[in-house]
């Protein structure tokens, strides 16, 4: 099927899900991660912040968890229409953008470029690892400036079951998926 096709039938999938079904995914999808990864003290996780109206994962269970255990997190914002990545703490200030988007008030970019995991926002994923976003390419853009190390993770409500026709030469696949039912690993034995 054409991304266009897949952002268009998993858009509409997601915004079916109640208020309630997606939070109870969205803890399936963190225990999930919590046990297949074991995120240990010191790391370094970049994460995105859901946008409500998009009925994305629920992410703030991870913030939360993080943050208690003393894991670093860093979240995206986008300044000038470039993706830069923020460092946050449990005092760190929020605000609402003009798209709706909490995001921190500060824009200074960490610098960051070796963080243990990149989770990743997406509508839809199959199971060669390619992704469908929001076609901005803000990710692909991210994966390529970061640590090839990183573990790029996407987190989705459905299970890949159809593939994508129209994968780019420039998209990066990711290296796992994480559903409410399984972690799928990308990776062919090279963890």
């Amino acid at each position: 099927m054409l991304k266009a096709e897949l952002r268009k039938k998993y858009m509409q999938k997601r915004k079916a899900l109640s208020h309630d079904e997606a939070f109870l995914l969205s803890e399936k999808i963190f225990q999930h991660f919590i046990t297949y990864f074991k995120p240990k003290t010191g790391q370094k996780v970049h994460i995105f912040i859901p946008i409500d109206k998009f009925n994305e994962i629920d992410t703030q269970i991870f913030i939360q968890y993080f943050l208690a255990q003393n894991i670093r997190i860093y979240v995206p914002k986008i300044v000038a229409d470039k993706l830069i990545n923020i460092e946050i703490f449990h005092d760190t200030v929020f605000e609402t953008n003009s798209w709706g988007i909490s995001e921190p008030v500060s824009n200074e970019d960490s610098g960051e470029t070796y963080f243990h995991y990149v989770i990743t926002p997406l509508l839809y994923c199959d199971r060669k690892g390619n992704r469908v976003g929001y076609g901005k390419g803000f990710y692909d853009g991210l994966f390529q400036s970061i640590s090839p190390d990183t573990k790029k993770i996407g987190v989705n409500y459905f299970d890949p079951d159809e593939y994508i026709d129209d994968v780019w030469e420039n998209d990066i696949p990711l290296d796992y998926l994480v559903t409410p039912t399984e972690v799928l690993s990308f990776l062919s034995g090279l963890e």
